[in-house]
């Protein structure tokens, strides 16, 4: 309480223990928009102590009578009963402060919270109820978290606190960061920095970090909101896919392990965390397929192997390299994978050489892979490996899906063994048609036909064992550059070959930079946001679209597009209602899509607008050199009327 320097009678009587009067003054224009009743009828605290619904009326009794308290600020949330008998929630905020008479005066200020009250009522159900986990947390730069609901609690494995220990549950509830891996911490605070100021809820897949030291993938949003106390904070709400995300990830290591198993004769997994190893591909040696996939000790079994194998003048620099690795100061960060070479004894008894090398799978868990170095290969044994190999694995192993690809050629023909879906495309197949290619084997002439690579560039490779290709990657309309590394020809050139391709660098944005949107004519119609397909609901507004970007930027009227659309029926109302419903799918369909900039109307006119799009048909007719080979001889295979464009191509084509 705050006396002024010269009391009053009536302030002395208070310090003595006497209550002060005290007179709320209260809106009075806006109580009664709120309630619905007059002035006339609100003029006394009674009359609106009666508003108070019957379930808040002794907090509210108990609220007035702690006005008395002194002056200062007071703030109350309940309800109030309208005229008509509908409820509203309302905030009570008063301003007290003593009058010359000795007696306290409140002005009240009253808000309607309605709104706010149903929000939370909503969101107190998402969190008990629904089987996600829900956190709120405070707007400071380190956030502390108010609240989580039982399945949060139990995504995050918090064990059950005994006498004497450490309360987990606390220490995350202190510092949100608790439960975000290192690696992934910087980027947290910018999404929660990012929220905060723009107000926008942020969605999207993020790792956590459990109490017992595991990770779990979760998929969610965080949003900033205001809470039942009115200030600011954060609020997240998650899905557990952890189980979904180790399934595919085990999906794309298995695929990517069968074409390891094309290269290496043996692969053996590295556990720092567990300190175990075991082997996951053994070649032909019966001793290690008897071995697979059985965890063993990390550090006996390497030594009991290295000592039954390896030749004693290279046994001990072996040991320390696998020394070290154990101690976790083999890989550096950012640089080459560790590699070493040494001779040891072959399943057939004889000493050759060998090269190993370890790949970073995650933090704790790398591959080791061997293979025994061919004959004609071991006076060059560090010329292509030590340069090309190592930096192109640690690259695949760290993304599997970042454009990898691996191939057998023997004898003049082409046998796929994987391939992402972005490096599919370099080769002018689509992931459909890729997959029955993987069961054959096709002549090197007829596979690369559509690729965007000639043939000389192919057997120049298998001549070199390394390349370099630049291509256009219509999925996301960036330039892309693509690496081949080839293995050595065996004597006489019986044997197979391989041929491993990735990415040697991030997409670079496209050209033009303004581009919403991907477009492919060459082959078969597709438009790509963020190098992802649109999934057209209709066939006819994909063909609308498609009859679009074919008049490069011109508009088509009501009447041609139906002439194409439906090429065997007249202009009608029948036809004009049913053209306008497939334009108006196509307008929702990219304003779902986030890109209704991309096509224009005036009084029933379309267009696509090019400067918004890139397009492969656009690029060819740029008529710069980079784009001279896009045009393999096929345009919009799905629509028959795409023929007239098609033999213009192909008479403006070089050659023709």
């Amino acid at each position: 309480m705050k006396n002024p320097p010269n009391q009053t009678e009536g302030q002395k009587s208070r310090s003595a223990g006497a209550l002060p009067a005290l007179r709320l003054c209260r809106p009075g224009r806006s109580l009664c928009r709120l309630t619905g009743y007059g002035e006339e009828e609100l003029q006394r605290e009674e009359r609106y102590a009666a508003l108070v619904h019957p379930a808040d009326r002794q907090s509210y009794a108990s609220f007035v009578e702690g006005l008395r308290a002194g002056e200062g600020s007071y703030t109350a949330d309940y309800r109030l009963v309208r005229k008509d008998g509908s409820t509203l929630w309302v905030r009570d905020t008063v301003a007290v402060g003593w009058l010359p008479d000795g007696t306290l005066q409140g002005e009240a200020v009253l808000t309607d919270i309605t709104d706010l009250k149903e929000e939370n009522r909503s969101l107190r159900f998402l969190r008990d109820a629904v089987p996600v986990g829900f956190l709120r947390c405070t707007c400071q730069k380190q956030p502390k978290i108010t609240y989580m609901n039982q399945q949060m609690l139990e995504l995050l494995r918090f064990p059950q606190v005994r006498a004497g220990e450490l309360d987990y549950l606390e220490l995350y509830r202190e510092n949100i960061f608790l439960m975000i891996p290192m690696e992934e911490r910087r980027r947290f605070a910018l999404y929660l920095n990012r929220v905060h100021t723009a107000g926008e809820a942020i969605a999207g897949e993020m790792t956590l970090l459990r109490c017992d030291g595991s990770k779990a993938y979760v998929l969610g949003w965080v949003a900033k909101t205001v809470g039942e106390d009115g200030q600011e904070e954060f609020q997240g709400v998650c899905m557990d896919i952890t189980q979904r995300r180790q399934a595919r990830e085990a999906g794309e290591t298995s695929r990517y392990l069968r074409v390891l198993s094309e290269v290496y004769d043996k692969i053996f997994e590295y556990n720092l965390g567990s300190a175990t190893v075991k082997c996951l591909y053994g070649s032909d040696s019966p001793v290690f397929q008897r071995l697979e996939n059985i965890p063993m000790q990390m550090e006996s079994a390497t030594e009991k192997w290295i000592g039954d194998t390896v030749v004693l003048e290279d046994r001990e620099r072996v040991l320390a390299f696998f020394r070290v690795f154990f101690r976790g100061e083999l890989e550096q960060p950012g640089g080459r994978p560790p590699q070493i070479t040494y001779r040891a004894r072959s399943t057939k008894g004889g000493v050759r050489f060998y090269t190993g090398i370890f790949l970073q799978m995650e933090e704790r868990v790398s591959l080791y892979c061997c293979r025994c170095v061919p004959e004609d290969g071991e006076a060059e044994l560090l010329r292509s490996e030590n340069l090309s190999l190592r930096d192109s694995m640690q690259k695949l192993m760290l993304r599997f899906t970042d454009g990898a690809a691996a191939f057998r050629v023997a004898g003049g023909m082409v046998t796929p063994l994987y391939a992402s879906d972005n490096v599919c495309g370099f080769f002018g197949f689509t992931r459909e048609e890729w997959l029955p290619l993987m069961e054959k084997s096709t002549p090197i002439r007829e596979f690369i036909a559509h690729s965007q690579a000639s043939e000389q560039d192919f057997m120049e490779l298998l001549r070199d064992g390394e390349a370099e290709f630049s291509y256009l990657d219509l999925g996301s309309g960036a330039r892309r550059r693509i690496r081949a590394v080839c293995s050595q020809r065996a004597p006489g050139g019986a044997a197979p070959r391989y041929i491993m391709l990735y990415n040697v660098e991030e997409a670079l944005p496209p050209e033009e930079g303004s581009a919403l949107a991907s477009i492919r004519t060459f082959g078969y119609f597709d438009v790509f946001v963020g190098g992802r397909p649109i999934a057209f609901r209709n066939k006819k507004s994909k063909e609308l679209f498609a009859l679009l970007v074919d008049r490069r930027g011109g508009y088509i009227t009501s009447e041609e597009a139906i002439a194409f659309l439906w090429e065997d029926e007249e202009t009608s109302p029948v036809t004009l209602a049913r053209y306008r419903k497939v334009a108006l799918r196509l307008k929702n369909l990219l304003e779902e899509y986030s890109i209704p900039e991309v096509m224009e109307s005036v009084d029933g006119k379309r267009r696509i607008v090019p400067e918004r799009v890139r397009c492969d048909l656009y690029d060819y007719l740029s008529g710069r050199e980079e784009y001279a080979q896009l045009f393999k001889g096929s345009y919009l295979t799905n629509y028959s009327w795409g023929e007239n464009t098609l033999a213009e191509l192909q008479l403006a084509r070089p050659g023709v």
